[in-house]
């Protein structure tokens, strides 16, 4: 397939647009614990629509997952794992650090890593990138786009700054900058751990484009993988959170019971570097969440509980469903700037998300400047890698003859 950048850019902006958006049919979803919705949700992310799309979309996905190696499968599926586990710890870094710091600190690792360590594991950092123009200009992007989420720390800092005592203790409950880093290293590093099962998992990529698939959808198999191991994660946190808060009898039960625990802890969520900024957005929204006479009832709404769930669930999906049709666009030489794009297009539609649902209502002029250049600065990265990548020298496909113009001219006679 011929990169074409520029459509690449616009795949990874609408993968950006699905994981800030994912959250708000979450906030229609009543009387469930957050174990219980999150799990439901997880079901169609993790396990129902990779199958579902991977099936619809490419040749034969049961015959290229059992004709990839073992090793490449484990791999894979590991490193899903390990992204989970991301979760665990994104908790005690808002508890450590403030929501607004917490999140800027694990996303800029997960940026960073994800980004940069494929590359460099590769030994492809100082002889493919560096020593050309369009390398550079996509190293450029990647720094333009970590000095955005540090702008986007620095305006919810701004605006905690303006909070009340009362809700400033509410947001950073016990701070402690040196533990907060560490978490939020642990918490960002894991996280970037879904950008190295991409990256490993090319061999599932090479089979599904053998099987004849489009290399528009060559990366969908590879999703089916590394969701499985991120749901092995989620699907055993949620386990101990049901035995935990006695809440396992919510799937079926079409009324709450008086004892049952709904509230959760914000340790207690897993979610990743990436899925958060979702959340935090659609917490925002006026108007949602249950009316007193909801509240007052003990009927729970099964059905609608389950269509919200799973429509937040397949919104989730649909972030890395575009992300592996991004990647195919940028070139093979600057594939590992996808995960910069993802990542900056997360914080642009989560920020959008805020301003829409008036998050930012009644701040200073300062922090509505700071919001401002927070979305300036990002969506300048994601131009200015898609432009890096459009620099990149095109190699001709394989089986193709040469531009007649780069052929030696035919001597008459000969």
């Amino acid at each position: 397939m011929i990169p074409n950048p520029f459509l690449g850019l616009v795949y990874h902006w609408l993968g950006g647009l699905a994981s800030g958006s994912f959250y708000v049919p979450y906030r229609f979803v009543r009387k469930w614990s957050w174990e219980t919705y999150w799990l439901t949700g997880g079901v169609f992310s993790w396990i129902i629509a990779p199958w579902l799309f991977g099936l619809t979309m490419t040749n034969d996905l049961p015959s290229v997952i059992a004709e990839t190696p073992a090793e490449t499968l484990f791999k894979v599926y590991l490193f899903g794992v390990l992204w989970g586990t991301g979760g665990l710890t994104f908790g005690l870094t808002m508890r450590y650090l403030g929501m607004s710091l917490g999140m800027a600190v694990a996303l800029g690792y997960t940026a960073a890593f994800g980004t940069m360590v494929p590359p460099i594991v590769k030994g492809e950092l100082f002889t493919k990138i560096l020593p050309t123009l369009s390398g550079q200009v996509v190293l450029l992007g990647v720094l333009v786009c970590l000095a955005g989420i540090a702008v986007a720390g620095l305006a919810g800092m701004s605006k905690e700054r303006e909070l009340s005592e009362e809700a400033k203790k509410a947001s950073i409950q016990e701070f402690d900058f040196k533990k907060g880093l560490l978490v939020a290293t642990f918490s960002g590093v894991m996280s970037a751990c879904f950008a190295f099962g991409l990256d490993a998992s090319g061999p599932i990529k090479a089979i599904t484009k053998a099987h004849q698939t489009p290399d528009l959808w060559s990366g969908l198999p590879s999703l089916v993988v590394i969701l499985a191991g991120g749901f092995t994660t989620n699907f055993l946190w949620c386990l101990f959170l049901h035995w935990k808060n006695g809440s396992a009898y919510q799937y079926l039960s079409p009324v709450v019971r008086p004892d049952a625990a709904l509230g959760r802890d914000r340790t207690e969520v897993l979610e990743t570097a990436t899925d958060a900024p979702g959340e935090e957005a659609a917490l925002q929204a006026p108007g949602l969440g249950a009316s007193a006479a909801e509240a007052a009832s003990a009927r729970v709404p099964l059905f609608w509980n389950y269509v919200f769930s799973a429509l937040a669930g397949v919104t989730w999906y649909f972030q890395f469903f575009f992300y592996t049709m991004g990647e195919t666009k940028m070139g093979e030489d600057y594939k590992f700037s996808s995960w910069t794009l993802h990542m900056a297009s997360i914080m642009i539609f989560s920020t959008l998300w805020g301003i829409a649902l008036k998050e930012w209502t009644g701040t200073s002029a300062r922090t509505k400047r700071l919001v401002a250049l927070t979305l300036a600065v990002l969506i300048a990265s994601t131009v200015i890698i898609g432009y890096g990548n459009s620099l990149a020298p095109r190699s001709t496909p394989e089986g193709e003859a040469p531009p007649a113009a780069a052929t030696a001219p035919v001597e008459a006679g000969n």
